[in-house]
C-alpha cells in the first residue's frame, strides 16, 4: 500500500469513527471570540473537555479576540466545513449584534452559521456595591422614581446585553436612569464595587465571585427560576412584571457543515452535559447546564433575536 493510499484510508476511518473531522493535520477546534478566563472562554473549555470521550479527541480551544467576537466567527465561517472547527457562539453575537443599526459585522449569522447545540444558560444578576444604600430592588426602584435621571446603571458597552437590559428595566419599570458604558463587564463591575455607578445587570458568571466574596449585593436574579446557590434572591420578573433577562452560550458550525457532523457534535455535547462533575463546574461559574438540539437551538436564536431587536428599536440604540 502506498503512503498516499494509507493516508487516505486513515482520514476516511477517522471521519467515520470516533475522531470527528480529524485528519493528520486537522485536529478538532473550538474557536472562542473572547479573552481567556471570561464566561465564553470557560464554556468553550468545559465543552472541549466534556466531548473528548465521545468524539475521540479533546478539541483545542483557540481564542481569537476582537471585533466584538466576530473575528472568531469569521474564522469559523471561512475555515473548513468538515466538522473539525466550530464556534463558541454566545447570545450577544447571534441575536443582538445582527439587529443593531450601524454595526458592521463581517458575516450574516443567520446564513453563515448553523446551530449545533445550546450548552448553558446564564441568568443575569442585578447587583450593587456592598456599600450601596440600596438594600433591595424595591429600594432602588423607589429612589429612581424619586430622583429621575440621578441614578446610573453600568454596562459592558453601548449595544451590549447589559446596556439593553438596563433600557428594558427603564421602560418596563417606568424609571429614568443614566447609562454609563464601560469597555467590558470587568471594569463595569469594579466601578460598581467602588460606588462610581449605582447598578449593573450582567451575566451571573461575571459577578458570582464578587457576590460570594461580599463585594457586591445581589438585589435580584434576572429569571423566574432563580439560582440554586442563591435560593432566597428575589426574581426580577416578580418585581418588574414581564422583565426576564437570560443569556446563553452555544456551539455553532459553518454553513456547509455536513448534517452527520452537526449531529455528532450535538450528541457529544448532550452526553457531556449529563456528567455531574461538568454540571457542577458550570454552576460554579454562574452557568446552568442547558442542552438544546440543533432544531431547538435554532428556534431559541430566532426568538431571542426578536426580543432584543424589539428592545433596540424601542430605545433607539445605534452602534457607536
Amino acid at each position: 500500500m502506498t503512503r498516499r493510499m494509507a493516508a487516505a484510508l486513515l482520514g476516511a476511518t477517522l471521519l467515520a469513527g470516533p475522531a470527528l473531522g480529524q485528519t493528520a493535520d486537522r485536529p478538532l477546534r473550538i474557536i472562542a471570540g473572547y479573552a481567556p478566563g471570561g464566561t465564553s472562554d470557560i464554556t468553550a473549555r468545559l465543552v472541549a473537555e466534556g466531548v473528548a470521550a465521545t468524539l475521540g479527541q479533546r478539541p483545542v480551544v483557540e481564542n481569537r479576540t476582537g471585533a466584538n467576537g466576530f473575528i472568531a466567527a469569521e474564522a469559523v465561517v471561512r475555515g473548513p466545513t468538515d466538522g473539525s472547527t466550530v464556534l463558541q457562539c454566545p447570545m450577544g453575537n447571534m441575536t443582538i449584534s445582527p439587529e443593531m443599526p450601524g454595526m458592521h459585522i463581517p458575516i450574516d449569522v443567520a446564513r453563515d452559521l448553523v446551530p449545533i447545540a445550546n450548552v448553558a444558560r446564564s441568568s443575569y444578576a442585578v447587583v450593587v456595591g456592598v456599600r450601596s444604600p440600596y438594600r433591595s430592588m424595591e429600594d432602588f426602584l423607589t429612589a429612581a422614581r424619586a430622583r429621575p435621571g440621578a441614578l446610573s446603571y453600568a454596562s459592558a458597552g453601548a449595544g451590549t446585553a447589559q446596556h439593553l437590559s438596563g433600557e428594558r428595566l427603564k421602560a418596563m419599570a417606568r424609571i429614568d436612569l443614566l447609562h454609563v458604558p464601560y469597555r467590558g463587564a470587568a471594569p463595569a463591575a469594579l466601578d460598581i464595587i467602588a460606588g462610581r455607578a449605582d447598578l449593573l445587570i450582567t451575566n451571573l458568571g461575571d459577578v458570582i465571585r464578587q457576590i460570594q466574596g461580599g463585594e457586591m449585593r445581589l438585589l435580584a436574579m434576572g429569571d423566574a427560576d432563580g439560582w440554586p446557590d442563591f435560593p432566597d434572591a428575589p426574581r426580577l420578573p416578580s418585581l418588574v412584571p414581564g422583565l426576564q433577562v437570560l443569556g446563553w452560550f452555544g456551539i455553532c458550525g459553518p454553513r456547509g457543515m455536513p448534517q452527520e457532523a452537526v449531529s455528532r457534535w450535538a450528541e457529544a455535547i448532550r452526553v457531556a452535559l449529563q456528567d455531574a462533575g461538568l454540571r457542577r463546574r458550570l454552576l460554579d461559574n454562574g452557568l446552568a447546564p442547558f442542552f438544546e438540539d440543533p432544531e431547538s437551538f435554532g428556534r431559541t436564536i430566532a426568538r431571542d433575536r426578536g426580543i432584543w431587536g424589539e428592545a433596540i428599536r424601542a430605545a433607539g440604540i445605534r452602534a457607536e
